[in-house]
């Protein structure tokens, strides 16, 4: 059956109406289930602060209600979801600020997840982002094990309020979890597997990167009039509105490094950058660095040259929390030598 031009656009119009209809469906019954969960919760809440020993009347009440509910409704009133409820209403007194922050494409999953954290702004951060980026539960959750919002948060300066606006220290993370590679720890020297691993994961890696990123090459060659050379990976960020090249080392961050660096990000600012682009990112991701050699070096006052640690395996807590804790601790080192060095 032939379609002519007119029945076409006819057809897409009626699809564009059900989509969206099934859409705005979609946000008014999750945000109704979730109101509902809230105020179960807010209900619970006031009934156990009602009663003489509210310790053993909670551990005493849920079970019943657990039960009742069961008999009524079927499945999905376990004690522990109730005990979930009643968390959501503590965590999130104000509805109506809670929907705010959170849009109806977040699920209770999603809620669940980021509802145990114990930090506000890191609640915050994974309900604007999760809903904003579109993340999926599961997203969420690996974001959540491995510190993403910590690890933005611990890369940026004390004076970060200070950067201009196309700054990219809110885009650069120390470390990059890589753990969806299934590489080893330790392959030093194998930069094309790691780079094969990229591009095998390249979805994965992209979101890890964080928000804007778009791949642009592999191998991507710069030439002089007298010598080529090639990039390990080129990416384009549509927010910072700039090229960022990722040089991929397996090793321990070396001096010659940071040159190397150094010289693709100048060469890919005159023979690629566009009109109306930001100056070129430059990214090094290594195994190691030491710090005194950053320190030391260009990395510790470009604003377009970065060094960034990858890892294989997610961190646990404590690795995590050491590692956040002394990239913190560099930032504020770095900033105090700049803002002595501002006052000379």
């Amino acid at each position: 059956m032939s379609i002519t031009p007119t029945e076409q656009h006819f057809f897409a119009d009626i699809a564009q109406i059900l989509q969206t209809g099934r859409s705005q469906s979609y946000r008014a019954v999750n945000t109704a289930m979730l109101q509902t969960y809230w105020r179960l919760g807010q209900r619970i809440v006031k009934e156990e602060q009602h009663g003489l020993a509210r310790a053993e009347y909670g551990q005493s009440i849920l079970p019943k209600l657990s039960r009742y509910l069961g008999t009524q409704f079927g499945q999905g009133f376990s004690v522990s979801n109730l005990r979930n409820f009643r968390q959501f209403y503590l965590t999130f007194p104000n509805f109506d600020e809670f929907v705010t922050h959170c849009v109806a494409n977040l699920s209770w999953t999603h809620v669940r997840l980021i509802m145990r954290l114990d930090n506000d702004a890191e609640r915050n951060y994974y309900l604007q982002e999760a809903s904003s980026q579109n993340w999926s539960s599961r997203l969420l959750e690996r974001h959540i094990k491995s510190g993403y919002y910590r690890r933005v948060l611990a890369h940026q300066s004390p004076l970060a309020e200070k950067l201009p606006a196309s700054s990219a220290a809110p885009f650069i993370k120390d470390p990059y979890v890589l753990e969806f590679l299934g590489l080893p720890e330790s392959f030093s020297g194998k930069e094309s597997l790691l780079e094969q691993s990229l591009i095998n994961h390249l979805q994965k890696f992209l979101l890890e990167l964080g928000k804007g990123f778009s791949f642009v090459a592999r191998q991507m060659r710069i030439s002089t009039e007298t010598s080529h050379f090639y990039v390990d990976l080129v990416f384009y960020n549509y927010l910072l509105k700039c090229f960022v090249v990722i040089d991929l080392k397996t090793g321990k961050l070396r001096h010659q490094d940071i040159g190397q660096l150094d010289m693709y990000v100048r060469m890919f600012d005159d023979l690629k950058r566009g009109v109306d682009d930001n100056p070129t990112l430059g990214i090094i991701l290594c195994a190691d660095k030491d710090e005194t050699l950053v320190h030391y070096s260009v990395l510790s006052e470009s604003q377009q040259l970065f060094a960034s640690k990858y890892q294989t395996l997610l961190p646990t807590e404590a690795e995590l929390a050491a590692m956040l804790e002394q990239e913190a601790a560099k930032c504020i080192r770095n900033a105090e030598n700049n803002a002595t060095e501002g006052d000379a």
